[in-house]
């Protein structure tokens, strides 16, 4: 079943947890390419100086943030890679949830190609285990761009279901990346499917 709006439209600390085990679904040309969520980072403007919005900053590459939850924020990083972050919370209180890594489940081989420019079969498991495990990398094994910032969550193209599928720990700790965000470092608010392979960094002491 497809999510419904009801299910963005809250605090991204919640909608981050619940994210965990959801089925992503990215189709294009004819194609459809499926994957699990299996880790995310909650990010909310009006008290995170780790968010692009934070003390409701506004530019136009943040607008989306201020949408009603429920599209998709698009933004690149290092100038060659994007990362899909998912809107959340009632318009004007900008929040999301980044898409930190998936588990590949169907396309396998349009994913490998648009990753590797290898076949899936010729994969070793450290590549296999390597192709969405990291917010660059699941974009670029999903043909996610640009062009999806601001794309409805409900449309063929970009698209989030639920299959019931909840049989897992989800472990919660700091996130990654955001050394210059002061107190907000501490904030622990990366989620993550405990023992899931795909995860792109595991706390110690944790699979």
């Amino acid at each position: 079943m497809k999510l419904k709006e009801s299910f963005y439209n809250r605090d991204a600390r919640i909608v981050g947890k619940e994210l965990l085990g959801k089925i992503l679904v990215r189709k294009y040309d004819g194609k459809t390419l499926v994957s699990r969520i299996v880790e995310t980072e909650a990010y909310i403007g009006s008290l995170d100086k780790a968010c692009h919005a934070y003390n409701f900053k506004r530019t136009p590459r943040v607008l989306p943030l201020y949408e009603k939850g429920g599209i998709a924020y698009v933004y690149a990083i290092y100038g060659m890679y994007y990362c899909l972050n998912i809107v959340t919370a009632e318009k004007d209180d900008p929040q999301a949830v980044l898409i930190r890594a998936v588990e590949p489940i169907d396309g396998l081989e349009e994913m490998s190609l648009n990753r590797t420019k290898k076949s899936y079969s010729d994969l070793k498991r450290k590549e296999i285990l390597n192709l969405t495990s990291g917010p660059g990398k699941l974009c670029i094994a999903l043909n996610i761009d640009k062009t999806l910032d601001s794309h409805s969550l409900f449309s063929e193209e970009l698209s989030v279901y639920d299959d019931e599928y909840d049989d897992f720990e989800i472990i919660s700790c700091k996130r990654i990346g955001i050394d210059y965000a002061e107190e907000a470092v501490d904030f622990p608010w990366r989620y993550y499917i405990k023992d899931n392979d795909y995860v792109s960094v595991k706390e110690k002491g944790t699979r």
